[in-house]
């Protein structure tokens, strides 16, 4: 189905940050998959793990224990700090879960309909209740009747959110990201995730935190919480998880964790032995490579460098980051410098909110490949402006 509209390029292989077309021609990577391929291409240790436990097992569904599935499970939560997780396929899946949970939560209370605080541009899938609860009306479009049940706010707006708490008795939880992706790599000030957690916790509702884009070192810690030195409820993760292969994770913390019983929710692929070591196999190499690191100091030196290459055009309007994940803000739509990199300058960006150039490498880049897309995004834009 016509659901994209491809750039005129196709890849034949990749190898770290970089990427070749079928006419040999190589391209930096500064996407990454969207924020998926966190350990880059064709990573060996990904590709051993994939097919020796290819040759064991691939699935066998969650009617019987699976080992890989709960070595996984110890693994994030203690990494997080949670207690359960439930596996999924992928970001929307994983969103789709918490609102389960949250609904749960609110008829547990006694609420007849329970409802969950979201923010404007925000992002949390396109399946229909994740879509529901996106920020994003474009998207929307076309696709009513809506999920009902979801009351929306403007995002670092912590005034809105105890106001929307306030005027409505059902309020069960609040989904937030913590750092918007697809809204533009909006970065909320230093109290909002620690004044949510707080208003959470006076109301008994469930903080549920869309960590889909952010998770897994991409901010330069494991899970952008931790930036705030608090604890959601509820966490959602995909993307970075798998490095590449379909896998998403909702992880529950107190009473968010014994919410569901057998028969509340489940996935036929959800939590399978390949998907389970791969994922292991990324924690295990972002953790021994001390990617969340490399990817704070990356991250600081491209938000640093574009300040200096940009800083005095007056079509810049902002440049902000959290570790590998950066925006440049300009004062007009600029989808067109996606292409323009493309051909022009052999790399891969992206453009979100319709005027922020968003960049994501890989967290394993080096401070040579940050230095190039540096030089190669600033030639863009002056060019362009």
């Amino acid at each position: 189905m016509h659901t994209y509209a491809p750039l005129p390029v196709s890849f034949s292989h990749g190898e770290g940050a970089w990427l070749w077309d079928r006419d040999e021609n190589r391209y930096l990577d500064a996407v990454a998959g969207v924020a998926v391929c966190s350990l880059g291409h064709a990573h060996p240790e990904i590709a051993a793990a994939m097919a020796d436990q290819a040759k064991k097992l691939i699935h066998v569904s969650n009617l019987y224990h699976i080992e890989e599935q709960e070595q996984l499970a110890v693994r994030l939560a203690s990494l997080a700090t949670m207690e359960r997780v439930f596996f999924c396929n992928s970001g929307a899946e994983a969103n789709e879960t918490s609102i389960k949970l949250a609904r749960l939560h609110g008829h547990n209370l006694g609420y007849a309909s329970p409802k969950i605080i979201v923010c404007e541009h925000s992002f949390h899938g396109r399946t229909l209740a994740a879509l529901s609860a996106t920020g994003n009306e474009k998207i929307q479009a076309g696709f009513a009747p809506l999920v009902e049940g979801f009351i929306r706010v403007p995002y670092n707006d912590f005034d809105a959110i105890r106001a929307a708490a306030e005027n409505h008795g059902d309020i069960a939880a609040i989904l937030v990201e913590p750092v918007q992706g697809e809204g533009g790599v909006n970065i909320p000030a230093d109290d909002f995730l620690p004044n949510i957690r707080e208003l959470c916790d006076q109301n008994n509702m469930l903080m549920m935190l869309d960590e889909v884009q952010t998770g897994v070192g991409r901010t330069g810690t494991w899970f952008a919480f931790q930036h705030s030195y608090i604890k959601p409820d509820v966490m959602n993760l995909a993307k970075g998880l798998g490095a590449g292969f379909p896998i998403g994770a909702c992880l529950a913390n107190g009473a968010a964790a014994a919410l569901f019983g057998p028969g509340n929710h489940g996935s036929t692929f959800g939590g399978n032995p390949l998907g389970c070591r791969v994922a292991g196999t990324v924690l295990d190499i972002v953790e021994q490579q001390g990617l969340a690191a490399n990817a704070a100091t990356q991250g600081q030196r491209l938000v640093e460098g574009f300040k200096q290459s940009l800083g005095d055009l007056a079509g810049v309007k902002n440049i902000r980051g959290k570790g590998l994940m950066v925006g440049i803000e300009l004062n007009k739509p600029c989808a067109e410098l996606v292409k323009q990199a493309l051909q022009q300058e052999q790399l891969l960006i992206n453009v979100t909110a319709s005027n922020v150039v968003r960049l994501l490498p890989p967290l394993i880049i080096t401070e040579e490949q940050t230095d190039a897309i540096i030089d190669k995004v600033s030639r863009l834009i002056r060019a362009f402006l």
